[in-house]
């Protein structure tokens, strides 16, 4: 049974502002599924299902609420090693939807592993770092990549190149916040940057082609450039206080496109405006300053570990979506959290949103 007293000590700021997300990204995707047809307006049911996976989503968030966050430590293996099998899986019996193979049809929905390999990567990453005392050495640091290495080769072949380095960023950052050594620190500075033109020989030819028109768009605006112009453009003609909802021409008489998915952002601000777009931003600052703070008031360094993962987790995910609307990051393919349409990655985020608010719950225990 659960102590009742445990929900007393819910962090109710961080269920509020995930609940006020999920409402605005569903009220967001009601006017991004929404099409000018003649004197009339057609809508496709992606905001339905949106609905339906939040109340999934909310269902897990709870019952990730209800256990004791520190059994996690031991079974995190067993749920890191299951979503390996997934994504193996995948390259078997997945499903190709524009021209990518990843995701599971279990009939009557798409289930996307790679998703769940973030929280696998996640709850083996912080069960490791709580183990060390220490700030990392070389043996530390190769077995925490070696963590990584492998999902994120599984992902990277699906291809889906986005999830997989997420998947090193959300390590980095918790690497990063567990310390490492100086001669460590000076080896990475050095050889990063020498690493990063190797990257470019393993890019398939539409990744190269996104990097190009990333730096400029304009050499090829009716391809390759076009989703970050029609961003560009979507974003700025909303201007101050925006076009109002459901009045955005951009994405209403479709030319932005993937609006409901990469460019959810785009629509939100042609009709909200650089008002709305501060508000949106500002609520997910808000969102992780309370992340940060259940970190700082975890009772156990799994705990405190947990919710490392967790801000990062997010921060990417809001750092480079934003920046990629906004045509200061390459496009990858990284949706914008409780925003954007996706079933799976919707449920992840309750999960994740659901430790976080489990280790807050338990801040006043004590260990046994």
């Amino acid at each position: 049974m659960v102590d009742r007293q445990l929900f007393l000590h819910i962090n109710w700021t961080i269920l509020f502002i995930v609940l006020l997300l999920f409402v605005a990204g569903v009220l967001n995707l009601y006017s991004a599924s929404a099409f000018r047809i003649g004197e009339g307006t057609a809508l496709t049911p992606f905001y339905k299902r949106q609905v339906i996976w939040g109340g999934i989503g909310l269902l897990a968030m709870i019952a990730t609420m209800l256990f004791d966050y520190r059994h996690l430590k031991n079974s995190s293996w067993f749920l890191y090693l299951a979503s390996i099998v997934l994504l193996v899986a995948v390259f078997f019996w997945g499903r190709t939807i524009y021209g990518a193979q990843r995701w599971l049809d279990l009939g009557f929905f798409h289930f996307q592993p790679s998703e769940v390999a973030k929280i696998g990567v996640l709850l083996v990453t912080a069960a490791f770092l709580s183990r060390i005392n220490h700030p990392l050495g070389f043996k530390d640091m190769f077995q925490a990549m070696i963590i990584v290495i492998i999902p994120a080769y599984l992902i990277a072949g699906q291809p889906d190149l986005g999830s997989a380095l997420l998947l090193f960023f959300l390590m980095a950052g918790m690497v990063a916040y567990q310390g490492i050594r100086k001669n460590i620190f000076k080896t990475l500075v050095v050889t990063i940057p020498m690493l990063i033109p190797l990257g470019w020989i393993f890019l398939k030819d539409y990744q190269k082609v996104r990097l190009l028109s990333f730096l400029n768009p304009e050499q090829d605006p009716l391809g390759s450039g076009y989703h970050i112009i029609q961003s560009q453009i979507a974003i700025g003609s909303g201007r101050f206080w925006g076009k109002g909802f459901m009045e955005g021409t951009q994405s209403q008489l479709r030319f932005l496109p993937e609006k409901h998915t990469d460019f959810a952002f785009s629509v939100f601000g042609e009709e909200w405006g650089f008002i709305g777009a501060i508000v949106l931003l500002f609520l997910f600052c808000a969102f992780l300053y309370q992340i940060f703070l259940c970190s700082e008031e975890a009772k156990d360094k799994f705990g405190t570990m947990l919710c490392v993962g967790v801000f990062f987790y997010f921060f990417w995910q809001i750092l480079i979506n934003t920046g990629m609307v906004l045509g200061l990051m390459p496009v990858v393919g990284v949706p914008l959290p409780f925003v954007s349409y996706g079933g799976t990655s919707l449920l992840v985020n309750f999960i994740m949103t659901g430790l976080v608010l489990n280790v807050s719950m338990r801040r006043f225990m004590f260990k046994s």
